[in-house]
Protein backbone atom coordinates (compact mmCIF):
# COMPACT_ATOMS: atom_id res chain seq x y z
CA UNK A 1 0.00 0.00 0.00
CA UNK A 2 2.79 2.35 0.51
CA UNK A 3 3.90 1.77 -2.98
CA UNK A 4 0.63 1.62 -4.98
CA UNK A 5 -2.11 2.80 -2.43
CA UNK A 6 -3.19 6.19 -2.19
CA UNK A 7 -4.77 7.42 1.10
CA UNK A 8 -8.13 8.44 2.07
CA UNK A 9 -7.54 11.92 3.38
CA UNK A 10 -5.48 14.66 2.25
CA UNK A 11 -4.67 17.59 -0.04
CA UNK A 12 -6.29 17.59 -3.98
CA UNK A 13 -4.80 14.92 -5.65
CA UNK A 14 -2.89 15.12 -9.46
CA UNK A 15 -2.88 11.66 -11.57
CA UNK A 16 0.03 13.40 -13.25
CA UNK A 17 2.00 12.83 -10.64
CA UNK A 18 0.44 9.28 -9.60
CA UNK A 19 0.65 7.82 -12.88
CA UNK A 20 3.29 10.43 -14.83
CA UNK A 21 2.90 12.38 -17.62
CA UNK A 22 3.64 9.74 -20.14
CA UNK A 23 2.54 6.54 -18.62
CA UNK A 24 0.52 3.94 -20.35
CA UNK A 25 -2.79 5.45 -20.05
CA UNK A 26 -1.72 8.46 -18.68
CA UNK A 27 -3.73 11.08 -16.55
CA UNK A 28 -5.97 11.56 -18.80
CA UNK A 29 -7.82 8.15 -18.99
CA UNK A 30 -8.45 7.64 -15.00
CA UNK A 31 -11.17 5.07 -14.18
CA UNK A 32 -12.65 5.56 -11.02
CA UNK A 33 -13.29 1.83 -9.93
CA UNK A 34 -15.87 2.03 -6.99
CA UNK A 35 -16.18 -1.64 -4.84
CA UNK A 36 -14.37 -3.85 -6.94
CA UNK A 37 -14.98 -6.70 -4.55
CA UNK A 38 -12.65 -9.50 -4.59
CA UNK A 39 -10.92 -7.36 -7.61
CA UNK A 40 -10.77 -9.66 -10.12
CA UNK A 41 -12.92 -7.48 -12.97
CA UNK A 42 -10.48 -4.57 -12.35
CA UNK A 43 -7.50 -7.16 -12.39
CA UNK A 44 -8.68 -8.33 -15.49
CA UNK A 45 -9.47 -4.96 -17.28
CA UNK A 46 -5.79 -3.34 -15.89
CA UNK A 47 -4.57 -6.03 -17.97
CA UNK A 48 -6.63 -6.23 -21.31
CA UNK A 49 -7.09 -1.76 -21.30
CA UNK A 50 -3.63 -0.98 -20.65
CA UNK A 51 -4.56 2.58 -22.28
CA UNK A 52 -7.02 3.28 -19.05
CA UNK A 53 -5.00 4.04 -15.72
CA UNK A 54 -7.39 2.78 -12.86
CA UNK A 55 -8.06 3.86 -9.37
CA UNK A 56 -9.93 1.18 -7.50
CA UNK A 57 -11.57 1.50 -4.14
CA UNK A 58 -12.83 -0.95 -1.68
CA UNK A 59 -13.53 -1.54 2.07
CA UNK A 60 -12.73 -5.15 1.31
CA UNK A 61 -9.88 -5.98 2.70
CA UNK A 62 -9.08 -9.53 1.18
CA UNK A 63 -9.68 -7.63 -2.61
CA UNK A 64 -7.57 -5.14 -1.74
CA UNK A 65 -4.64 -7.53 -0.75
CA UNK A 66 -5.24 -9.76 -4.17
CA UNK A 67 -4.94 -6.53 -6.29
CA UNK A 68 -1.98 -5.67 -4.67
CA UNK A 69 -0.55 -9.08 -5.22
CA UNK A 70 -1.68 -8.88 -8.92
CA UNK A 71 -0.25 -5.33 -9.49
CA UNK A 72 3.39 -6.94 -8.22
CA UNK A 73 3.33 -10.20 -9.82
CA UNK A 74 2.27 -8.49 -13.63
CA UNK A 75 3.44 -5.30 -13.55
CA UNK A 76 -0.14 -3.45 -13.79
CA UNK A 77 1.76 -0.23 -13.27
CA UNK A 78 -1.69 1.26 -14.46
CA UNK A 79 -3.74 0.71 -10.99
CA UNK A 80 -3.57 2.66 -7.83
CA UNK A 81 -5.29 1.24 -4.67
CA UNK A 82 -7.97 2.47 -1.99
CA UNK A 83 -9.05 1.69 1.94
CA UNK A 84 -12.09 3.44 2.15
CA UNK A 85 -15.18 4.97 1.89
CA UNK A 86 -15.52 6.56 -1.64
CA UNK A 87 -17.34 9.09 -0.15
CA UNK A 88 -14.65 10.32 1.73
CA UNK A 89 -12.38 9.76 -0.89
CA UNK A 90 -14.09 12.17 -3.55
CA UNK A 91 -12.82 15.13 -1.93
CA UNK A 92 -9.72 14.63 -3.01
CA UNK A 93 -10.29 14.02 -6.69
CA UNK A 94 -10.35 17.43 -8.77
CA UNK A 95 -13.28 17.91 -10.56
CA UNK A 96 -13.53 17.22 -14.34
CA UNK A 97 -10.40 14.88 -13.49
CA UNK A 98 -12.24 11.65 -14.62
CA UNK A 99 -12.65 9.79 -18.04
CA UNK A 100 -14.96 7.05 -16.50
CA UNK A 101 -16.80 5.51 -13.03
CA UNK A 102 -17.22 1.41 -12.74
CA UNK A 103 -20.12 0.80 -10.12
CA UNK A 104 -20.17 -3.41 -10.52
CA UNK A 105 -22.22 -5.08 -8.24
CA UNK A 106 -22.85 -2.84 -5.20
CA UNK A 107 -24.26 -3.83 -2.49
CA UNK A 108 -28.18 -3.76 -3.19
CA UNK A 109 -29.21 -3.64 0.69
CA UNK A 110 -32.28 -5.56 -0.54
CA UNK A 111 -34.57 -4.73 2.65
CA UNK A 112 -36.71 -1.79 2.53
CA UNK A 113 -34.99 -0.22 5.40
CA UNK A 114 -31.70 -0.83 4.52
CA UNK A 115 -32.82 0.86 0.83
CA UNK A 116 -31.70 4.49 1.76
CA UNK A 117 -27.47 2.65 2.18
CA UNK A 118 -27.59 2.03 -1.40
CA UNK A 119 -24.60 3.82 -3.13
CA UNK A 120 -26.34 5.12 -6.10
CA UNK A 121 -28.59 7.78 -5.06
CA UNK A 122 -29.42 11.30 -6.06
CA UNK A 123 -26.74 13.05 -4.05
CA UNK A 124 -23.98 10.42 -4.78
CA UNK A 125 -24.25 10.56 -8.51
CA UNK A 126 -24.28 14.45 -8.22
CA UNK A 127 -20.90 14.27 -7.37
CA UNK A 128 -19.98 11.00 -9.55
CA UNK A 129 -21.03 13.66 -12.52
CA UNK A 130 -18.98 16.24 -11.25
CA UNK A 131 -16.37 14.10 -11.39
CA UNK A 132 -16.32 13.14 -14.57
CA UNK A 133 -14.36 15.14 -17.85
CA UNK A 134 -17.05 16.30 -21.15
CA UNK A 135 -18.00 13.65 -22.36
CA UNK A 136 -16.97 10.48 -19.26
CA UNK A 137 -19.54 7.63 -18.81
CA UNK A 138 -20.82 5.91 -15.94
CA UNK A 139 -21.17 1.88 -16.29
CA UNK A 140 -23.48 0.56 -13.47
CA UNK A 141 -23.93 -3.09 -13.21
CA UNK A 142 -26.21 -5.11 -10.78
CA UNK A 143 -28.13 -8.65 -10.77
CA UNK A 144 -31.46 -7.04 -8.47
CA UNK A 145 -33.39 -5.87 -10.96
CA UNK A 146 -35.34 -3.64 -7.86
CA UNK A 147 -32.15 -1.91 -7.23
CA UNK A 148 -30.98 -1.76 -11.60
CA UNK A 149 -34.60 -0.07 -11.46
CA UNK A 150 -33.24 2.60 -9.08
CA UNK A 151 -30.20 2.91 -10.66
CA UNK A 152 -31.47 3.73 -14.00
CA UNK A 153 -34.57 6.36 -12.32
CA UNK A 154 -31.42 8.55 -10.46
CA UNK A 155 -29.63 8.61 -13.47
CA UNK A 156 -32.50 9.05 -16.12
CA UNK A 157 -33.51 12.10 -13.77
CA UNK A 158 -29.74 13.49 -14.01
CA UNK A 159 -29.89 16.54 -16.08
CA UNK A 160 -26.39 16.31 -17.31
CA UNK A 161 -26.49 12.52 -18.16
CA UNK A 162 -27.21 10.49 -21.46
CA UNK A 163 -27.90 7.26 -21.70
CA UNK A 164 -29.47 3.72 -20.31
CA UNK A 165 -29.63 -0.06 -20.56
CA UNK A 166 -27.02 -1.35 -22.14
CA UNK A 167 -26.47 -5.13 -23.17
CA UNK A 168 -23.93 -6.95 -21.47
CA UNK A 169 -20.18 -6.01 -22.79
CA UNK A 170 -18.18 -8.63 -23.78
CA UNK A 171 -15.46 -7.06 -22.45
CA UNK A 172 -16.89 -6.75 -19.10
CA UNK A 173 -15.46 -9.66 -17.16
CA UNK A 174 -17.65 -12.79 -15.18
CA UNK A 175 -16.54 -11.99 -11.47
CA UNK A 176 -17.21 -15.15 -9.07
CA UNK A 177 -20.24 -12.74 -7.56
CA UNK A 178 -22.02 -12.48 -10.62
CA UNK A 179 -21.35 -16.19 -11.59
CA UNK A 180 -23.36 -17.36 -8.65
CA UNK A 181 -26.08 -14.70 -9.08
CA UNK A 182 -26.34 -16.52 -13.00
CA UNK A 183 -26.18 -20.08 -11.17
CA UNK A 184 -29.01 -18.55 -8.93
CA UNK A 185 -31.23 -17.38 -12.31
CA UNK A 186 -30.46 -13.52 -11.68
CA UNK A 187 -29.09 -12.09 -14.97
CA UNK A 188 -27.08 -8.76 -14.60
CA UNK A 189 -28.81 -5.56 -16.11
CA UNK A 190 -25.90 -3.43 -17.45
CA UNK A 191 -26.44 0.70 -17.63
CA UNK A 192 -24.40 2.98 -19.18
CA UNK A 193 -24.35 7.09 -19.41
CA UNK A 194 -22.57 9.77 -20.66
CA UNK A 195 -21.97 13.39 -20.04
CA UNK A 196 -22.35 14.71 -23.11
CA UNK A 197 -25.32 13.07 -25.88
CA UNK A 198 -22.79 12.68 -28.72
CA UNK A 199 -22.68 9.65 -30.41
CA UNK A 200 -21.86 6.18 -28.01
CA UNK A 201 -19.42 5.31 -30.78
CA UNK A 202 -16.72 7.36 -28.88
CA UNK A 203 -13.68 6.42 -26.11
CA UNK A 204 -15.83 6.27 -23.50
CA UNK A 205 -15.48 3.16 -21.41
CA UNK A 206 -19.01 1.86 -20.61
CA UNK A 207 -19.88 2.02 -24.55
CA UNK A 208 -16.89 -0.33 -25.96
Amino acid sequence: MERWGITVDGDALSFVEIFGAGASGGAGNVVLDIGFGGGEALIELAETRPHETVVGIDVHTPGIAAVLVAVEARGLRNVRVVEGDVLDFVRRIPAGSIAAIRVFFPDPWPKRRQRGRRLIRPEVVDEMVRLLRDGGSIHLATDDAGYAAQMRHVCDAHGALYGGPIPRPPWRPVTRYEQRALDEGRPAADLAYRTSDSSPNDSSSAFR
